[in-house]
């Protein structure tokens, strides 16, 4: 059986670590990349835990065992992930003045359990664990990454705006 919480020990994150090794762009065939989606992101443990003590990142287990997440990253992480500052830059620029948004981080489903509706779930779960006062999720995806673009529209984000970033064009997208 697979159930939904926010991860709570080092074991967990260091599972949510592992299953993001295997899904990097730079992990991944050709084809992979292509049909199966990819992960641009590589966390440290360190900023992994911050985050998480911040705001307990989503996880979907079975038998123990990380099956896929959803990483909430706080606003204020803004400046930790070099790659990610032009997005809270974009972000910023398009909800001048709102505060109470949570970013998602990453996610990412076992290559076995995709298309189990678990992607559904990480992100219902997530707003129901959303700080008292955040009512938004924001995220972003590269807009090479058609599944992960597709599957995030199908569940309700709208696109809030697109940008280039270090030669990669991004959509910015939002769910309230």
């Amino acid at each position: 059986m697979i159930y939904y919480k926010q991860a709570s020990s080092t074991q967990e994150l260091e599972q949510i670590l592992s299953l993001q090794q295997k899904n990097l762009a730079k992990s991944l065939t050709t084809d992979e990349l292509e049909n199966e989606g990819f992960l641009t992101v590589e966390h440290s443990m360190e900023i992994l835990q911050a985050m998480n003590e911040e705001c307990g990142h989503i996880i979907a287990l079975e038998d123990g065992e990380v099956i896929g997440y959803a990483l909430c990253m706080h606003p204020k992480f803004a400046d930790s992930i070099e790659v990610l500052q032009p997005m809270f830059v974009e972000i910023n620029k398009a909800v001048a003045g709102k505060s109470n948004y949570m970013v998602m981080g990453q996610i990412c489903v076992s290559k076995s359990h995709r298309g189990k509706g678990i992607f559904r779930n990480l992100y219902l779960t997530m707003k129901n664990k959303l700080p008292e006062g955040f009512d938004t999720i924001i995220t972003e995806v590269d807009e090479k990454n058609q599944r992960s673009l597709q599957a995030h529209l199908a569940i309700g984000f709208k696109n809030l705006k697109s940008h280039m970033s270090n030669g990669q064009k991004w959509r910015i997208i939002l769910m309230e």
